[in-house]
């Protein structure tokens, strides 16, 4: 069975959207690993990411994103509404499918060690990882937070970190641990007296006598009070239970629930159980779930995607409309690109130019995308002008201008998608010359891919061309095509210049 690690890292940074893109993109720099969701609250000042994949790159990746952390965020200068100890918060690790809770904890403390000894930072384990039982909790290894922290460690014995160093950079520390899915719950109430909140928060949380697999505070988010959770165990503390008790707590201060959310991702168990308690389904079986029937029955087969098309041996989706499709995916980078860029500080003076460049990426995306069926119909027409009977020499005349007019059709449509390759070639080129440097090599990709479809497509309008009978209704076709090769020529040149000047890539 393979591994599966689920990885949920907090990091104290939400305000800076340009800091929390280099921490995604040290995280996905890893093979086998997929991001699954972040989440950034600025009121928090914190973001929730979670990914997943192999127990070796989860581990990497959580590497990687503590070290980019570490560089990008000073503690000294952080504020929010959640506590922190450090630039990466808390690395959990839960275990998913063909891998136990031992090995998770096994992880924990290999990378622990790992980035106590080479990034110089504090690490403290925690659930099942801890090393110290009373160090199970989180809340009582953040106790103080930061600024506790800071002056405490080296001095009182209890505020010994695990692994690293007993001094804090200005990294701060962090918190290591394995667990059980968890799920973020936040109750928002019709009132911005935070009070009202905490005297909530103590009510429902195990620790001050509540509900058993409940952790909570009160905060004021975007003016309004709320209940912050972490429900540590929903099978054994259902998400409907936590709701009404903290609806009946509320009441006693006269105010009521505004709205709840989730932080992250929560297993559909927890849902469901929520679903089935508020209707009282009692009889309920999950069975009953028509997604989860259907996807345990063999029918539930992959639809064949344009890539099986492509090699299952049949005349259309040929050349032409795999050069469609490669345009597209060009275009899709230069989009990608533009919106990296747009949004942060550092581009600010580019992004009127970057947004119209993305409106021009996303037009020609949909222009490619459609004539990928297009060249394929057009394919079609020529065949089934071949197949026009030819009894009479009338029939014959009707049957040979219907292939030459079908057939220089088939010339057309491959030159339309030549011209919008060479379009996406160039703004590819655009955006890597002036949008975000972390994706200047997305940018050159998509150019490749614009090339690779203008070169398709001139093979398709050729071999077309060559079919008609007249040639000088195909000459014309000839002449924009070269012209379009050599404007191509030109583009990956100025590429190329910028590619070097800009993003260091030495390319000859």
């Amino acid at each position: 069975m393979t591994q599966i690690v689920e990885c949920i890292p907090n990091f104290s940074e939400a305000r800076r959207p340009e800091v929390v893109e280099q921490i995604l993109a040290a995280i996905t720099s890893v093979a086998e690993v997929s991001l699954l969701d972040h989440s950034s609250d600025t009121d928090h000042n914190r973001t929730v990411v979670t990914y997943a994949g192999s127990p070796a790159a989860v581990e990497e990746a959580a590497f990687r994103a503590i070290q980019k952390a570490a560089e990008l965020i000073d503690l000294d200068q952080h504020s929010g509404e959640h506590p922190r100890l450090g630039a990466t918060d808390v690395v959990p690790f839960v275990p998913i499918s063909g891998i136990s809770m031992d090995e998770c904890v096994a992880m924990a403390r290999h990378l622990g060690q790992r980035v106590g000894d080479e990034l110089g930072i504090p690490v403290y384990l925690y659930e099942y990882a801890a090393l110290k039982p009373e160090r199970s909790g989180l809340e009582t290894i953040r106790k103080g937070q930061y600024e506790a922290i800071k002056e405490e460690i080296g001095i009182k014995p209890e505020r010994d970190p695990d692994y690293g160093p007993r001094k804090l950079s200005k990294a701060g520390a962090i918190v290591i641990g394995a667990r059980d899915p968890l799920v973020a719950f936040n109750v928002y109430l019709n009132t911005d007296d935070v009070s009202v909140a905490d005297k909530i928060a103590r009510a429902v949380r195990h620790s001050s006598g509540g509900l058993r697999f409940v952790k909570g505070m009160g905060i004021l988010v975007n003016g309004r009070a709320q209940v912050s959770m972490n429900l540590t165990n929903f099978r054994k503390t259902p998400i409907a239970r936590v709701v009404e008790f903290v609806r009946r707590e509320a009441a006693r201060y006269g105010v009521d629930i505004h709205h709840t959310e989730l932080v992250g991702l929560v297993p559909q168990e927890a849902l469901v159980d929520a679903a089935v308690w508020y209707t009282q389904l009692d009889q309920f079986e999950k069975s009953q779930i028509l997604e989860s029937r259907l996807a345990n029955q063999p029918f539930n087969q992959q639809r064949p995607t344009f890539l099986d098309d492509v090699a299952a041996g049949t005349p259309a989706p040929g050349g032409g409309s795999a050069a469609a499709y490669a345009g597209a995916l060009g275009a899709g980078l230069a989009s990608m690109m533009a919106r990296l860029t747009i949004g942060k500080k550092k581009y600010v003076e580019i992004e009127t130019e970057m947004m119209t460049l993305l409106d021009e990426a996303e037009v020609l995306r949909s222009d490619l995308t459609k004539a990928i069926s297009e060249d394929a119909a057009a394919f079609d027409a020529v065949l089934q002008a071949f197949r026009l009977t030819k009894l009479t020499p009338e029939e014959e005349q009707v049957r040979e201008l219907a292939i030459e007019q079908a057939t220089f059709h088939a010339s057309e449509v491959p030159l339309q998608a030549a011209r919008k390759a060479v379009r996406v070639m160039e703004v590819c080129a655009r955006v890597a010359a002036i949008g975000n440097l972390n994706a200047i090599s997305d940018a050159a990709s998509g150019a490749a891919l614009a090339k690779a479809a203008l070169t398709a497509a001139g093979y398709n309008v050729r071999i077309n061309v060559h079919g008609l009978h007249s040639k000088d209704l195909g000459a014309p076709l000839i002449f924009e095509l070269e012209s379009l090769e050599a404007r191509a020529a030109q583009v990956e040149k100025e590429l190329k210049t910028v590619l070097n000047e800009r993003g260091g890539l030495g390319i000859p």
